[in-house]
């Protein structure tokens, strides 16, 4: 008796392995494709309780990302599954998500600088002490006036649809 029993705790223990490696699938996203599809879902995940230009708010963002890279949930959810099932290829992975991510932040928090420092010239804010430095000393170029002209235009526009 203690002989099936031993036999049978050694039989569940090497029965009960989790290490399930899924077959590659016929239609698997390319590892570069699924770097770029993650991405673009982290963001539009992120995106979903952010208003919009409409003042809208929990609009589900994922079906653009789909419609963008031609495939659908189903596809996306067998090439995720096999990839998960290599966790040291898909650790990888995730970490070339989470660069492409930072670089992304940066760049937007750079064009959020760029915009506010063009406002604060416009508003005159950017140097409060006149005497030392005046704003006319300051050198823009062509492309700064560009955008400030764009500024102006998009609060025009806003304070127009806030009328209406």
């Amino acid at each position: 008796m203690k002989y099936f029993q031993l036999l049978l705790v050694i039989f569940l223990c090497f029965s009960c392995t989790g290490n399930t490696i899924y077959e590659k699938p016929k239609n698997l996203i390319p590892k570069d494709s699924m770097i770029l599809l993650l991405t673009d879902m982290h963001i539009a995940s992120s995106a979903k309780h952010t208003k919009n230009k409409s003042q809208q708010k929990d609009i589900n963002y994922m079906t653009i990302v789909y419609e963008k890279y031609k495939i659908d949930s189903v596809r996306f959810d067998v090439s995720n599954t096999y990839y998960t099932s290599k966790i040291d290829e898909y650790d990888k992975l995730l970490a070339q998500v989470k660069k492409r991510l930072e670089v992304f932040a940066t760049d937007i928090q750079k064009q959020i600088n760029d915009r506010d420092s063009l406002i604060n010239i416009e508003k005159g804010l950017l140097h409060k002490n006149t005497d030392s430095l005046k704003l006319e000393e300051v050198e823009l170029s062509e492309e700064h006036f560009d955008s400030l002209k764009k500024i102006n235009l998009e609060k025009k526009l806003e304070k127009l649809e806030q009328k209406n």
